[in-house]
C-alpha cells in the first residue's frame, strides 16, 4: 500500500511538472512596440483652423510626448502625394484629405482607413474668372480651365458643366496645383482657375470673380485618414489622436477669437477674411449618413469620368473611432 501511495504521489508530481513546463513554453503575446515618431500631414489651406491650432499649440506633441513619441508635420498639400506617402509608410495620418483622393488611393491598393470627417465647406471651393465675357459656367465652352485633377475642385468643375448641359471635353482642362492655376488666371494664360481658400480670396481682391461655388454641386467632403497598418498595430494611439482632435474643436468653440487670430497669422489673411471664411466650414468629425452619400457620389463621379475602373466597398473604407 505504501509503495502504491508513493507511486501515485510521484505520478501526480510528474503530471504537475509536465503541465507547468507546457505552460511555460507557451509564447507570450507582446504588444507592438510604440513608434518613435508619428507623422501627421499639415495642410493649412483652404482654412484648416483645427490643424493650425493643433500645430501652433503643440497639442499632439503634448499627448504623444507622454510616451516619448515625437511628432512630425510634413507639409504635403496634394491629396495624391499624401496617399503616396502613406503607401510608402512615411505618413501615418493624412489630416485633411479629399474624399476623391482617399477613394482613388484605396481603389489602387493603398492601405488606408477613413477615421473621421475633417470638414465640409462647399462655399470654400470656387471657379474663378477674370474676363468680363465669362459670366457663368455656360460661357466656358472651349476655354482653358486650370486646377488640380482628381480632386474636389475637379469634381466641382465637371459637376457644374454637367448641370449646365456640357461635358468634360467642352473645356480645355489643364492639370496644375491651385497656386499655379490662380497665377495662370491672373497672367492671362488660362481663362478659369479652380481655387479654394486664401488663394481664391487673394485672387478676388486682385480682380477675379467667382463663377460658382460648390454650394448645391458638391459638399466638398474632406476626411482624416490613417495608414491601415498603423491602425492595426496601434489602435490606442489612433483613438488618442482623435481625442486630441475632438478636444481641439471644443477648444476652438470656446476660444474662437484666439483660434482665428492664430489662423490669420499663419495664413497671411486679414482677420476679416478669416472670419468670413470660417463661417463656411463644418468641422464636425462625425461620419453622417449624408457623408456616406456624398462619398458615393464622389465615387460615381470618378467612375463616370474614367478615373476609376471599378467601385470599392465604401463601408469597408471607414473605421469608426469611438470617443
Amino acid at each position: 500500500m505504501r509503495i502504491f501511495k508513493t507511486g501515485l504521489l510521484l505520478f501526480t508530481l510528474l503530471g504537475i511538472m509536465v503541465l507547468v513546463s507546457g505552460c511555460a513554453s507557451e509564447p507570450k503575446a507582446t504588444a507592438p512596440e510604440k513608434p518613435k515618431t508619428i507623422n501627421i500631414t499639415y495642410v493649412k489651406a483652404p482654412l484648416n483652423v483645427p490643424s493650425i491650432v493643433e500645430k501652433k499649440q503643440g497639442l499632439f506633441e503634448k499627448e504623444f510626448g507622454k510616451d516619448n513619441i515625437a511628432v512630425e508635420f510634413p507639409e504635403i498639400t496634394s491629396g495624391p502625394k499624401q496617399t503616396e506617402a502613406m503607401a510608402a509608410g512615411s505618413v501615418d495620418f493624412a489630416h485633411c484629405l479629399g474624399g476623391t483622393a482617399a477613394i482613388l488611393a484605396a481603389a489602387n491598393g493603398v492601405d488606408l482607413k477613413i477615421i473621421g470627417i475633417y470638414s465640409r465647406a462647399p462655399k470654400a471651393f470656387v471657379l474663378l474668372a477674370k474676363d468680363d465675357k465669362l459670366q457663368s459656367v455656360k460661357d466656358l465652352k472651349g476655354k482653358k480651365v486650370a486646377g488640380p485633377k482628381g480632386t474636389v475642385l475637379h469634381q466641382l468643375l465637371l459637376t457644374a458643366l454637367e448641370k449646365n448641359g456640357m461635358k468634360a471635353d467642352d473645356v480645355q482642362f489643364i492639370s496644375m496645383d491651385i497656386p499655379g492655376a490662380v497665377a495662370g488666371l491672373m497672367n492671362g494664360s488660362v481663362d478659369v482657375a479652380l481655387a479654394a481658400g486664401p488663394d481664391a480670396l487673394k485672387a478676388e481682391v486682385a480682380g477675379a470673380r467667382v463663377l460658382t461655388t460648390g454650394e448645391g454641386l458638391v459638399e466638398a467632403t474632406i476626411v482624416t485618414a490613417v495608414r491601415g497598418e498603423f491602425l492595426r498595430k496601434h489602435p490606442d494611439l489612433v483613438k488618442r489622436f482623435m481625442q486630441v482632435h475632438r478636444s481641439t474643436l471644443e477648444s476652438i468653440k470656446k476660444n474662437q477669437e484666439e483660434a482665428l487670430a492664430l489662423t490669420a497669422a499663419e495664413t497671411g489673411l486679414t482677420s476679416e477674411m478669416v472670419k468670413r471664411m470660417y463661417s463656411w466650414y463644418d468641422f464636425d468629425t462625425s461620419i453622417r449618413p449624408s457623408d456616406m452619400t456624398e462619398l458615393k457620389l464622389t465615387q460615381d463621379f470618378l467612375l463616370n469620368n474614367g478615373m476609376l475602373t471599378k467601385p470599392i466597398n465604401l463601408d469597408q473604407l471607414i473605421a469608426k473611432i469611438e470617443p
